[in-house]
């Protein structure tokens, strides 16, 4: 990652960033920047970037290793710690879905907005965008830090840069608010993810003489017979008393491919596989007693056929867990600024688990419901960036806690 605080003039011919915009007025423009994972965000990270200059705050930009994508980082304000506004610029993709119009254009219907990442997660960052005067205005305690990234939806890869440019500046944050759509509800958990790829080398023959060769798919489906143990084994430790849905750590086979006849033994075999930790379940325990059962089990059995056949597992995601912490200054104040009485937990994962992993109490609270984001016609309710504006504002203002 490449950091870089400079601010370039604006192009001739880019749209201009609004002076003074509404949460709504914002939301559109950004809906109007593609920022689907495979392709660069960097027109919206420039046209935020711009966007805050106006308002004399410069932006940190940390870049992915070809320069196609940035993180953004701002603070508004002086002094130590500060709170985080964090949200992640991608969306996902739009191909096969059936939209009533064009995704990339936000169109209002009955108080909802519908674009794509209107819920996940432009939204939270329009409102956010859009209280900067307020939030400068404002004799603040400590700084609010506004915190962009790339990549989340496609295994939280971005905000690796971003905390690392943090640490690398010292700069420190107190705590973390991570828009995700939640309809303004506290979470203070959610589970992990860990995904993966298994190779299978097997040995051709022809078909009518299999103990001539060694077959990868065979191999493959002893693998997934093993997840399916292991599957079964962490339902078994559920916690019932828990708020995830499910209770336990999941697994699941995503893709399986191999083979290229029916009447060749196939040579080879992939699995991509991934599990969701619930925060009791240890992520590298349960990655290590997939990697001996490859080791000590399917690699033995098939080089005992013939040496010229393997297994190896890739490891090629992971998303830590946010562990909940009832002492967690985050956590206090988004009850206390939301009058909530209690926190709940997701299943889906965010990149709230790697700025505690980072030592920035977290918590998740932000516009919009997860049940209408990544499918067609995302929308957002005008009620929910009204709630989310009103708490982005409390948070300003808020005292420490």
């Amino acid at each position: 990652m490449v950091g870089d605080d400079r601010l370039d003039r604006p192009e001739r011919g880019r749209r201009q960033p609004l002076i003074a915009a509404t949460p709504i007025e914002l939301l559109d423009r950004l809906i109007a920047l593609p920022t689907v994972s495979r392709d660069s965000n960097l027109a919206l990270i420039e046209f935020v970037r711009d966007h805050l200059a106006r308002f004399g705050v410069a932006a940190r930009l940390t870049f992915n290793a070809e320069r196609t994508k940035a993180n953004l980082f701002a603070t508004l304000g002086t002094g130590v710690g500060g709170i985080v506004l964090s949200g992640h610029t991608d969306v996902v993709p739009v191909a096969g879905q059936a939209w009533t119009g064009d995704p990339f254009v936000m169109v209002e219907r009955d108080g909802r907005f519908y674009g794509r990442g209107t819920a996940d997660m432009k939204g939270f960052i329009a409102t956010a965008l859009a209280l900067v005067p307020e939030f400068l205005a404002r004799a603040q305690a400590e700084p609010i830090h506004l915190a962009l990234s790339y990549d989340e939806e496609v295994g939280c890869l971005g905000v690796h840069g971003l905390l690392a440019d943090l640490a690398g500046a010292a700069i420190a944050p107190r705590l973390a608010i991570i828009g995700e759509p939640t309809s303004m509800q506290v979470i203070d958990a959610h589970k992990g993810i860990c995904s993966q790829r298994t190779r299978i080398t097997g040995v051709p023959f022809h078909s009518s003489q299999p103990q001539r060769g060694v077959n990868a798919i065979a191999a493959a489906a002893r693998m997934v017979d093993f997840l399916e143990q292991e599957a079964a084994s962490a339902a078994a430790r559920a916690r019932p008393a828990g708020d995830f849905e499910p209770p336990y750590t999941t697994y699941n086979v995503g893709t399986i491919s191999g083979g290229s006849a029916v009447n060749i033994i196939a040579a080879s075999a992939e699995l991509l596989w991934e599990f969701r930790n619930v925060p009791w379940d240890d992520p590298d325990m349960l990655r290590a007693r997939a990697d001996r059962f490859v080791a000590d089990d399917l690699r033995v059995r098939l080089k005992a056929h013939d040496p010229r056949a393997d297994a190896a597992t890739e490891h090629l995601v992971e998303v830590p867990a946010l562990v909940s912490d009832p002492d967690s200054p985050a956590v206090r104040l988004a009850l206390r600024l939301t009058g909530q009485n209690r926190t709940g937990t997701v299943a889906f994962s965010t990149e709230a688990g790697l700025f505690q992993r980072a030592g920035i109490a977290a918590v998740i609270c932000g516009p919009g419901s997860i049940d209408d984001a990544h499918r067609a016609d995302e929308f957002v309710a005008r009620s929910q960036l009204e709630a989310c504006a009103a708490f982005l504002r409390r948070v300003a203002g808020g005292a420490a806690v």
